[in-house]
C-alpha cells in the first residue's frame, strides 16, 4: 500500500506568472475587506513566489524586514506596501464597491 504524505498548502508555489499573481491578489483584496494583515500576507506570498531577495534589492528594504512586514503578523507602512507593489510590477486600481 502506497503511503501518502501531506504537506501544507503554499499558495506561493502556484503563483507562476503575472496573470495568476494579479488574479490571486484581486481575489485577496475582495476577500480581505478591511483586514490589512490579510493583504500583507497575500503580498508576502507573491513576494516569496517572485523571490524575496530580489524584492529586497528592488525596494531597497531589508529582506528580513520584508519577511516580517509581509508575514501577516507585521504592520507594514503604506509606503512599504507601495514599494512592494511597484517592485512586483503591480499597481493599486481603485474601483467603486459593487462594480
Amino acid at each position: 500500500m502506497k503511503k501518502h504524505v501531506l504537506k501544507k498548502w503554499d499558495s506561493a508555489e502556484h503563483l507562476t506568472d503575472d496573470e495568476s499573481i494579479a488574479l490571486y491578489l484581486q481575489a485577496c483584496f475582495e476577500e480581505a475587506s478591511d483586514d490589512a494583515a490579510f493583504i500583507a500576507k497575500a503580498l508576502g506570498n507573491v513576494a516569496r513566489a517572485k523571490g524575496m531577495s530580489q524584492l529586497a534589492r528592488d525596494t531597497g528594504l531589508g529582506r528580513e524586514s520584508l519577511y516580517k512586514a509581509l508575514s501577516g503578523e507585521g504592520n507594514p507602512s503604506f509606503s512599504t506596501i507601495l514599494k512592494v507593489l511597484l517592485a512586483l510590477g503591480l499597481r493599486l486600481h481603485p474601483q467603486p464597491i459593487g462594480h
